[in-house]
């Protein structure tokens, strides 16, 4: 699987993070990756981030829950991919030419998350950050840490480490070990 030539700008922020990282602490300020599902935006800390890459073959797994979607060989390491649309609840959509998978770390495991397109990187003050509002239920309400406002938009800030739950955590333990 080849990493994307349109993120390359992308790429190239992910891999200075380091650096980045030690001046956004000083400055107080986050980094987060933006990616789409339907039509809403999300994100999530620039530091679970490993890479974005195209989607490629995915080797289905029998008898998994419906969003653990498979496994892929990247450059000698099986992950496995979690569809995040599936895993929200959201309606299938076939991939499209902007679908991509995050490669992230989670509970200490390296695994991919398929989502609509990834945005771009932001930089985010933590009084750009505010809590979910209490009238907030549902199924999603534990995945997310804030809510960010944006010039023109609303970005759902997520707890990429919850995503999976216990059914998805059980899934890919079972899938990683």
């Amino acid at each position: 699987m080849a990493t994307d030539i349109l993120a390359a700008p992308l790429q190239a922020q992910l891999q200075a993070q380091p650096q980045a990282l030690r001046n956004s602490k000083a400055e107080g300020t986050q980094q987060l990756v933006s990616f789409r599902l339907a039509q809403e935006e999300y994100g999530i800390e620039i530091t679970k981030v490993q890479e974005i890459i195209l989607m490629g073959q995915i080797t289905r797994i029998p008898q998994t829950p419906r969003f653990i979607k498979g496994l892929i060989n990247l450059r000698s390491t099986v992950i496995p991919i979690v569809d995040l649309r599936t895993r929200f609840g959201l309606p299938d959509q076939q991939a499209g030419d902007e679908t991509r998978i995050m490669v992230v770390n989670v509970v200490g495991k390296t695994l991919g998350i398929i989502v609509d397109a990834v945005s771009e990187v932001l930089r985010i003050s933590p009084n750009q950050i505010s809590p979910p509002p209490p009238t907030v239920a549902g199924l999603g309400k534990e995945y997310l840490t804030g809510l960010i406002k944006l010039e023109n938009r609303l970005l759902i800030l997520l707890d990429i480490d919850r995503i999976l739950g216990e059914e998805g955590d059980t899934a890919v333990k079972a899938m990683t070990c």
